[in-house]
Parts: C-alpha cells; structure tokens; sequence
C-alpha cells in the first residue's frame, strides 16, 4: 500500500510538471467516452431496459399480415376467433387508438384516448394504484361506457382527488364512469399520450364486417411457448379462416412478435448506429491519447532507464504506469458522466412533444447503473490500453539502452512506424464516418426534396373532430364541414381551403379493396388509399389533373357516385386505357360501393416521405362524409400566421367541435417522424465525424511533427550535403501523402461496407456513392497535407549548422 501511494504521488508530481499534455489528454478521452456515454444512455432506456410490465419477455405482439401491411390490423371477428382457437397465449386482448372530445366550459377539448378488450391490463400485469380494472364483460357491446384514468390525466385534471372513482366524464357526447386511477409509471408507447382508457365496444359498422381491421393485439405466451411457436400456430389458425371466410379473409395471414421489439423496431437500427458512430469516436479518442503516450514515454525514456538501473523492477515500472493511466482515466470518466447527463438533456429537449410521446421509455433519462457498469468496462480497456502503451513501447534492453545515446535512433524509428500505423487507422475511422455523415445528410436532403405531387409552400393544416352525439347523421357532418369552409375561405389572407379525411405526408392506410367492373376478377384483394375530400381540395394543393374534371359543389349525395383516381392507380389498374367513365366498387360491386372515375390526378404524396406512392382512389365528402377530418389552406401571406384564425373560425361554428394540431404543411413535412430520424441521424453521425476528423489531423500532425523533431540531424546533414529546401518538403509532404493515402484508402473499403450496414437508414442513396466518396476523400487529404505542411516548413528552415552543433 505504500509503494501505490508512493507511486501514485509521483504520478500526480508528473502530470503538474506536464499540465499541456494532461489536461489534452482528458478533454480528447473526455470527449470521447462523453458522446458513448450519451448515446448509450439512449440505447439502454430502448433497447435494453425491460419494459415496466410483469414478466414483460413473455409478451407477444399480435397482429394480421397481408401483401402490402407485413403488420396488418386485425379484425374485432378475427380476434374473436384467434382468441378462442389459439393455445399458445394465456390471454389475448386487443387495443386501438382513440380521440375524444372532452367537454369543458371553453367548448370541447380534442383528447387522446384508446380503446381495449377489458382484459388488456391484466395481460400486461399493471393494476390500478386507485379504484379497479375493467371487469370481464365491461367490452361488450351491452355494457355502460367506464373509463380509466392515466396518472398524469389524474393530476391535471382533477387534481389527484381520490374521490374521482365514480365520477362521470362526458367524452363525445357519452358520459363515462371513472372506475380507476392507472400507475404513475404506467406507459405504453403505441398509443403515445393516451389520457382516457376505455372498453371496446363492438357495435359499430366496423366491427361487424371481418373485413375491417383497426384493431392490434397484445398477448402473454403461456409457460413453455416460444414466441416461434406461437406464430406458427397463429398462421395456422390464420389459414384456417382463410378457407372459411375466403371472401374477406383471402390471403390475410398471422404475425407475432416479441412486444419488445416491436416497441423499438422503428428506432432500433438508428440507435445502433449512432452507438457504432459513438464508438468510433471514443476509438480515435482513445488512439489519439495512446500517441500522447508514446511521445511521452520517449521523453520519460531516460527517466524510466535511471529509475530501472536503480533496482526499479519492470512489475514496478508498470504499475507506475497503470497508476498513471487510471488518473487519466478517471478524471476522464467523471467530466464525461457529467458532461454526458447534460448531453442526454439536451438531446432529449431537442425531440418534439409530439415524438416524445411515443418515445415515453425515454422519460427520466440519467445516470443509472447499467451507465455506471458500461462506464467502468470502457474504464477498464482504456486504463489497460494506456498501461500497455508505454509498457510495449519500452523492453527491458531499450530502458538500458536508454542510459545512453545510441538507442536514440532506433527508438525513434520504432515510434514512427508505430505511431504511423496509429495515425493511418485514426484517419481510416474518420473516413468510415465522414462517409456515414455524408451519406446519412444526402439521405436526409433528397428525403425532403422529393416530388410530393403539390406545392408544400403557404400552406397550413388543421385537424377537425366532429362529436357523434352533435352530428349523428352523414347529412349533418357534410354541413358542418360545409360551413367550416365557408368561415375559413372568408379569412383575410386566405386564398382557397379545402378538406381530406387523410392528410398528404401522413401514412398509407386508411385502405379498401376495389373491384373494378367488367374486368376479370377472382377475388383478390386489391388494395388502395381512399380519401374523401371536398372539390376544393386539389386546386389548393396545386395538384395537376391529369384528365377528366374535378369534383364540385354539385357533386353531392344526391347525384350518382363519382370518384377521382391518382396516376398510379390508373397505370396499374387501367394500363394503355382510358379509365374515364369506368366503375370502380367494393369485392361484390354492391350499388352503394360503386363509383365511377371522372377523373385522374397527379400522385399526391400520402405516406411517409420515404414510402413509395401507392394507388389511391377519391370520394367526394358530400357523398361520403366522415366526423374526422383535417383543413388545408393555402395562403397569399405567411402560412404560420394563420393559424391562430383557423381555430378561432372553426370555434365561430359550433364550440363542441374540436380543432387540433396546427401546423404548417412544411413544418409537417419536417417535424414527421421519418424526416426526424433521418435528421437527427444525419446530425449525431455529422458531429462525430466532425470530432474525428479534428482529432485524426491533429494525430497526423503530432506524428509528422515529432518524425521532424527526431531527424533534426538527419536533416541537417543533408542539408549541409546540398539539398534544396523544396526536397526536404517534399520528403516530409510526401511521407505524410503516403500516410494520408493508406488510412484513406482503408476507410474508404470500410466505408463501404458500413454504409451497406446502414441501407436501411438512407433515402435515394446507394452505399456506394461516388460523389460522397470522392468528397470526404478530397476533404481528408486536403486537411491532411495542411496538417504535414507546418512540420515540413519548420523542417525546411532548419539551420544545418545549428542542427550539427545542437546533436
């Protein structure tokens, strides 16, 4: 114990003697093991944490699967059926979201809410801290309407009375029970900031036909059932009522996963390649700080040779090493945890409310244990690394060696080619992530520039919900949205209005199967988008018409079915054909389903920026009108500005119905969740690479610098010998060329094969692109022969008289 505290002393006496390189040192280390630290508190709250239910690996996420959703929603008479038939779970429930209009003195209130099968809590293992659960029966269609309350619905709204059990709460017109109070650490990511939970109740038109799905399910494996089983006999059970209901149920098979995974199965792939990033990163950290090491070493080698001849044993000399690297290391670690904290922070206020909402394992993100853990094993490899450096730098013949001069040359040499070697592999990480930045900020740039078949610019939206109990009737719903348009058309600054039950730059779905008349047809399923808008809706988009005519104002219930269709359809449906004047309905061609094509229009961008077009078919509102729907205008002024107008007009209407989520169609675009990943990807992955490729010049800078330093009399003496000053730059400029040209072209080979790693995160990108390629390649080597020309400049000016004296 003496001996360490003897040994750590002087360890402490030699880094104050050297405060350049120790506080270099720690901050490079620092910055390093501060981005993992960060990310990998994001991984661990994802992807590594179990989630808070009981016994949560057991948990399967149960859906349907058809040609075109490999993770359809189920059916309410699917359920049924799979829950009774199924032996794999002990219990199968189902949810879907849900809004509500909660009433309230300013008129009504848009809340998110969802509906469950009353046995969906006690699937997942979570009871009430307040009241009780749904009993069994309470999600048929006979039972009274009950509610449970979230934890945070609970505070805000009632101010966490515990008298709230037994209350009512009018939800859409429907007065609702309050039976319980959910956990404070409740969460459930699918459904985002859900408030209100409810039951199921199986009574309207959807849940009558097999072939409307708009339910999800959730299920706990029975003991000794693996999740592969269970999916097997879900297919099987799948097949079955296939050959039973072949009509609605035609191709529609049977998918189940671990709830786990598919929780993350969206952020996943990002979140490990930030890590990677992340790793890198810390990797060239913990190179660069092993050069310092060993320009250090070199300057100790007399040091350690006395020490070593005076009886120090190479156990000793070692762990004076070790001592040293682990103050290195643990000051390191400290500003990194606390650095990395304030990271997470930061990064976590820069995610919108509307993607936290569904990020909710990210709540109370901070220091924990498997942080700690992770810390102290990174801990662990860079005090070994530091230990070793210097350790295998110098043998036991090189420290007697050191007592005098003739090893100097040797030495140095060994350095050069070790801290060569050191240098090239910095400069090949920096390529893999200059090339992943690049990539990765293409991706995003071409994510946001593709044709979205309308003009984004000037326009706003405004989501609508209509109250089932204030508006029961279709004709009662084409008025109010009638009206609505009358209000906001007259607005100052607006331009034309009009109205989509699916905004563009939302998802696929919302589909129907169609059948299209006099065309052969054996019961496939055909699937498509299908909108119902209002005769204003394309003009303020500015989406072309390809051929026929628009809807318009007399296109009502009252006059025959019409419908417009995209490009897509009609080139996949109607190829080489006029589709005009065709008839297109539902699997049985029923007279209500059948519409017929008055004209196309360019594709409209429905899904996600990076999903492709699909086909898509248009029904006029006045002849199918829904009580939910979103408003978009286009404006002569600034889009944002009107905003605040649109909500107030659709209150001059009627104050029970709710308006939600204002935003510009451009803020839309970017605040998507496809347009954030691949942002903040781009970003993260664009901020390492900035770091490395700082950290590997200056590493190339510091070994060409230090090549120069010990060949001051190799210099001198060709100098004296009559070399030019321009054949010692280009003696040094090319060495380091050299240097520069190995480490770029051994990360461009693993550039490659990363970026094929991360496909599935780019956008019109290929792996291999050329022109990113060439650009980081340009970028390295320019920065690299910048880096060497100081050294050779100081190394042309290099006196040979004094250099012949000095050695």
């Amino acid at each position: 114990m003496n001996g360490l505290l003897q040994d750590a002393r002087y360890a402490l006496r030699q880094l104050r003697k050297d405060p350049g390189f120790a506080f270099t040192s720690i901050l490079i280390l620092a910055l390093g093991m501060c981005a993992s630290l960060s990310i990998f508190g994001f991984v661990d709250a994802a992807l590594i944490q179990p989630l808070p239910y009981a016994n949560p690996r057991r948990l399967a996420y149960v859906t349907e699967s058809a040609a075109v959703f490999p993770r359809a929603n189920l059916s309410y008479l699917d359920y049924v059926d799979w829950k009774k038939l199924n032996h794999s779970f002990s219990s199968l429930d189902v949810y879907r979201e849900e809004g509500f209009l909660l009433a309230n003195p300013a008129g009504a209130e848009p809340v998110q809410a969802s509906r469950v099968s009353d046995g969906f809590f006690r699937t997942l293992g979570i009871t009430p801290i307040l009241g009780r659960d749904f009993r069994s029966g309470e999600d048929l269609p006979e039972a009274a309407p009950v509610v449970l309350l979230t934890f945070s619905a609970w505070q805000k709204r009632f101010g966490g009375r515990k008298d709230v059990i037994g209350q009512t709460l009018s939800l859409s017109g429907v007065a609702y029970s309050i039976i319980g109070v959910l956990p404070r650490t409740f969460q459930f990511a699918p459904e985002g900031a859900a408030e209100f939970w409810t039951t199921l109740h199986p009574v309207d038109f959807c849940s009558k036909r097999r072939s409307c799905h708009d339910l999800i399910g959730v299920a706990r494996l029975k003991d000794g059932v693996t999740i592969d089983a269970a999916r097997a006999e879900m297919k099987g059970i799948a097949r079955q009522l296939e050959l039973q209901y072949p009509a609605d149920n035609r191709d529609q098979g049977a998918y189940v996963g671990l709830l786990s995974n598919e929780i993350v199965r969206d952020v996943r792939p990002i979140l490990i390649v930030l890590l990677a990033g992340a790793g890198l990163l810390l990797l060239i950290a913990c190179v660069n700080v092993s050069s310092l090491l060993l320009v250090r070493s070199e300057s100790r080698k007399r040091e350690i040779a006395v020490r070593g001849a005076l009886g120090a044993s190479r156990f000793r000399l070692i762990r004076q090493f070790t001592i040293e690297g682990c103050m290195l290391v643990g000051v390191s670690v400290f500003l990194s945890l606390l650095a990395g904290r304030l990271t997470m922070q930061l990064l976590t206020s820069l995610l919108s409310k509307d993607i936290l909402d569904y990020l909710p394992y990210l709540a109370g993100l901070g220091i924990n244990l498997h942080m700690l853990v992770f810390a102290a094993l990174i801990s662990v490899l860079a005090v070994v690394l530091f230990s070793l450096t210097p350790t295998l730098r110098l043998t036991w013949n090189q420290i007697k060696d050191g007592l005098s001069e003739s090893g100097r040359g040797y030495s140095g040499a060994l350095w050069r080619r070790f801290g060569s070697n050191l240098v090239a592999a910095e400069l090949a990480i920096a390529v893999v992530l200059l090339v992943g930045a690049g990539l990765l900020g293409k991706s995003f740039y071409r994510l946001l520039h593709i044709d979205v078949g309308f003009q984004p610019e000037h326009l706003a939206t405004l989501q609508i919900e209509l109250s089932d109990a204030a508006y029961p009737k279709d004709e009662q719903e084409a008025l109010a949205a009638r009206k609505i348009l009358d209000r906001i058309t007259a607005l100052p600054g607006v331009q034309s209005a009009g109205l989509s039950t699916t905004l563009p730059i939302s998802y696929n779905g919302n589909t129907t199967w169609i059948r299209i008349e006099g065309k052969p047809y054996n019961g496939e399923h055909n699937e498509v988008n299908e909108r119902d808008v209002t005769p204003a809706f394309f003009q303020t988009l500015h989406a072309k018409l390809l051929r026929g005519r628009y809807f318009t104002d007399f296109d009502d219930a009252s006059k025959p079915h019409v419908m417009l269709i995209n490009e897509t359809l009609a080139k996949k449906y109607f190829p080489g054909e006029d589709p005009i004047g065709k008839k297109i309905g539902d699997t049985d061609l029923s007279a209500k389903s059948t519409f017929e094509v008055i004209g196309v229009v360019e594709d409209v961008h429905d899904g996600a920026l990076d999903d492709p077009v699909w086909p898509a078919i248009y029904h006029p509102f006045a002849q199918d009108p829904n009580n939910f729907f979103s408003l978009v205008v286009r404006t002569s002024q600034s889009e944002s500005s009107v905003l605040p107008s649109l909500v107030a007009a659709v209150r001059q209407v009627d104050p029970g119905i709710g308006a939600m989520h204002e935003m510009t169609m451009l803020a839309r675009m970017s605040a998507s969740p496809t347009a954030y990943m691949h942002r903040s990807s781009a970003w993260l992955v664009g901020g390492f690479a900035g770091v490395a490729l700082l950290l590997s010049i200056v590493g190339l800078y510091g070994v060409v610098a230090y090549s120069v330093s010990r060949r001051t009399r190799e210099i001198g003496v060709r100098m004296a010998l009559g070399a030019q000053r321009s054949a010692v730059y280009r003696m040094i400029m090319t060495e380091a060329a050299w240097l520069s040209g190995i480490g770029i072209a051994a990360g461009l080979a693993c550039a490659i094969l990363a970026a094929i790693l991360i496909r599935s995160l780019l956008f019109g990108v290929r792996s291999w692109d050329l022109s990113t390629l060439a650009g980081v390649s340009l970028v390295l080597a320019t920065a690299a022969l910048l880096a060497s020309y100081l050294p050779a400049r100081r190394a042309a000016q290099v006196d040979p008289s004094e250099a012949l004296r000095y050695e």
